[in-house]
């Protein structure tokens, strides 16, 4: 069983897991807010050069020289229009920081015991269904990784028992682990599961689904042992004292999520 642990700075509280106490790493909370990722890159190593996106929901995942070269021709002011639009950030170097935001959405940092390298990603719903994080882990493959020596850890974001969806939404969903074409097949099969993401509702037109079960089951489906996987014990609606929750407060507010790459393990 993995651990998280709070720590602080400067009297602020952010978390970490065991899974990935050899990479400097946190999860914020609402209390840094509206500190920026260069700003808190400090906080996690005073060396390292921080990266972020224009998160849109998809499942694109750049490394920070393709992020350079999207934006090499473009403004270069540091405003959201001077960023490169990806859900996804994966290191090609020791001490890179790679940072999403999130505010519901599952915050997933991924590391590789063998190489140094990390990833961050931002998996929504959508960026669920379409299997972001896979994609992330592909491109971790590409550049040298193994499977066995992955590290995953999922950060505060909307429990299942709180995030109702609509039926089509849940089938999207559920699409990424379920190979049929009919939505009500789908819902059907994943209720069948073991481990099922999800969760009945009192309106027979909405269920209730757990994100980062579906992440997990995806994981699963790539060889990914339930050892390599942390899921943080902390749902961002349920603990406003700690997380901002768009669904709880409809504000555009986020907590940052990010990880530092670090020299090979030789």
């Amino acid at each position: 069983m993995h651990t998280w642990y709070w720590r602080t700075w400067e009297g602020m509280s952010y978390l970490t897991c065991s899974l990935l106490e050899t990479w400097p790493h946190g999860f914020f909370t609402h209390k840094f807010w509206p500190r920026s990722p260069e700003e808190l890159t400090v906080v996690l190593h005073p060396d390292a050069l921080g990266y972020r996106l224009k998160q849109v929901h998809g499942n694109t995942v750049l490394t920070p020289s393709e992020i350079c070269s999207q934006l090499s021709s473009g403004n270069e002011e540091e405003d959201n229009s001077a960023l490169a639009p990806a859900d996804g950030l994966m290191s090609e170097e020791p001490l890179q920081a790679v940072w999403v935001a999130s505010a519901d959405c599952t915050p997933v940092l991924i590391a590789d015991e063998k190489t140094g390298q990390v990833a961050a990603v931002h998996a929504g719903w959508r960026g669920t269904a379409a299997k972001i994080v896979p994609q992330a882990i592909a491109r971790l493959q590409a550049q040298g990784s193994k499977i066995p020596d992955l590290r995953i850890a999922m950060g505060p974001a909307i429990a299942g028992e709180v995030y109702q969806v609509s039926t089509q939404v849940a089938a999207q969903i559920g699409a990424s682990i379920i190979s049929h074409e009919d939505e009500t097949a789908i819902i059907e099969a994943l209720q069948k599961l073991p481990k099922s993401p999800l969760l009945p509702d009192p309106d027979p037109t909405k269920v209730r689904v757990d994100v980062r079960q579906v992440n997990c089951l995806q994981l699963e489906s790539l060889g990914i042992s339930l050892e390599q996987i942390a899921i943080a014990p902390y749902c961002t609606y349920q603990a406003p004292e700690h997380f901002f929750s768009y669904r709880r407060d409809n504000l555009k507010k986020v907590q940052w999520s990010g990880i530092v790459s670090v020299t090979p393990n030789s």
